[in-house]
């Protein structure tokens, strides 16, 4: 029987990013995958070939639109989608082989096959109906999440499906009908309302991306709106039937009223839920909560002393980089070191084009709480590369405590908004002032530079606006 100091169970951005940092600490590490790749949904059918499409999309959407104006003369551009979900598959294909060299090179036993427990200390891993027993230390449980549904929705996986299936589909829909909208279900509605179909976006709350500043949602709708996506918010959905090629959705409206929405497919977005089918948790009394999410401590242990959990699985927002931080964090703790992570500090991205990215406090959240603030903010079709490019929708707005000019948070939409967000991020770690970042240079013509004039904003010293 093989023995590690380590073992991880699921090889998303957590899981495998856990299993490299406990190896770098001299930790025998293995780790545990069912399916026969390594990456997790993130890699496979999530954040990696959503990325892959919004791309392709987007150069689709630019030589339409865009390509004239720039004075570049393409005629009769054509869609091969089967091209398109054929390159996504080959990032994906790119990016999971670059996880098994850094499996290798770290000396990382993979195991391919469903890992549950037999208790605390040994791990069965079934495969092809054959078990192997391995014994481990320390278990870090990273086994992410699956799509949610509703409880009157069936998944048929053909016409009625989630963001798996969207993202391998075999036609362009010539209208998609999205139940949710958030991430998910913007993101991937955008690819294909940019190749042609007709979107609409279904969405209990009064607004879209209703957890981010309500400033992002208002702006991102109002872009989206111009792009051809239509919004129905404020509608309850209580019904999606299919008949042949045809899918209908009833809902109903803001005023009660029932309304009908007739599509060729409907994809399910609104949320995720954890996965733990098939661990053997009650073999080892692991505590779970209500809504299925693992109970860990500050530390990310279980109830169980030497099994952990992170990512998905356990409580706060669903993002690879949560993981990957979480990860790194109990590989460290198990190491003997005392790491820690301010979650008010991990960012939220939306991929859709303008992006969208947040971190720290919502102004909602900040009037809820009684903080004193200030703000600034600055529209980007005011910088000079934004103009140049054509990117010109979208807007930065900083949030600074009243007295003490601490950056509380910080929201912006537009180009590059997903790498724009990381200058945020580091000014907050660093417990920055606006008047600390509208004091530092940067370069120009740059979008960043819509992050100073936000920060000079703050105290009404805007220079471009």
């Amino acid at each position: 029987m093989s023995t590690y100091d380590v073992t991880v169970i699921g090889s998303g951005p957590g899981g495998y990013v856990a299993a490299i940092r406990c190896a770098q600490l001299g930790l025998k590490t293995a780790i545990i995958e069912k399916y026969n790749t390594l990456g997790g949904t993130c890699l496979n059918v999530g954040c990696i070939p959503s990325k892959a499409l919004l791309d392709s999309s987007h150069h689709y959407h630019d030589a339409i639109h865009h390509f004239e104006k720039h004075g570049i003369d393409a005629k009769e551009v054509k869609i091969n989608f089967k091209q398109m979900i054929d390159r996504k598959g080959e990032v994906v294909a790119q990016t999971s082989g670059g996880i098994n060299y850094l499996m290798d090179k770290n000396n990382i036993d993979v195991y391919t096959g469903l890992g549950s427990f037999k208790d605390a200390t040994h791990i069965n891993i079934t495969s092809n109906d054959e078990v192997n027993t391995i014994e481990s230390k320390h278990t870090i449980i990273a086994t992410g999440s699956k799509p949610s549904s509703l409880p009157f929705i069936k998944i048929d996986k053909k016409r009625i499906i989630t963001s798996t299936e969207a993202l391998s589909l075999s036609e362009i829909p010539k209208h998609m009908i999205v139940i949710g909208g958030g991430v998910i279900g913007l993101e991937l509605g955008q690819v294909y309302s940019r190749l042609g179909a007709e979107v609409s976006v279904i969405e209990y709350m009064p607004t879209i991306i209703p957890t981010m500043d309500s400033m992002l949602s208002k702006e991102l709708q109002k872009s989206l709106k111009k792009q051809g996506m239509k919004f129905y918010t404020s509608h309850k959905v209580n019904g999606v039937s299919v008949n042949g090629n045809e899918v209908t959705v009833t809902a109903d409206d803001k005023k009660g009223n029932p309304v009908e929405f007739k599509g060729d497919y409907c994809l399910v977005s609104v949320g995720r839920k954890p996965y733990t089918d098939g661990l053997g948790l009650e073999n080892v009394g692991v505590k779970v909560t209500e809504r299925g999410q693992i109970e860990t401590d500050a530390h990310l242990k279980t109830n169980i002393s030497n099994i952990y959990a992170i990512g998905d699985v356990i409580k706060g927002a669903m993002l690879a980089h949560k993981a990957e931080e979480e990860g790194s964090m109990v590989a460290e703790i198990i190491a003997g070191q005392k790491p820690h992570i301010d979650y008010n500090l991990i960012p939220g991205v939306v991929y859709t084009w303008p992006e969208v990215a947040s971190v720290g406090k919502t102004e909602e959240q900040l009037k809820e709480e009684g903080v004193k603030y200030k703000t600034g903010s600055f529209p980007m079709r005011a910088l000079g590369r934004a103009r140049a490019s054509m990117d010109i929708d979208g807007q930065v707005k900083v949030l600074a405590h009243a007295e003490t000019d601490e950056i509380l948070g910080m929201h912006m939409i537009g180009a590059r908004a997903a790498d724009m967000i990381a200058e945020a991020v580091i000014a907050m770690e660093f417990r920055a002032s606006s008047e600390d970042v509208a004091r530092s240079s940067h370069a120009h013509p740059t979008y960043t530079e819509a992050i100073k004039e936000a920060c000079l904003a703050v105290d009404g010293r805007a220079i471009h606006s």
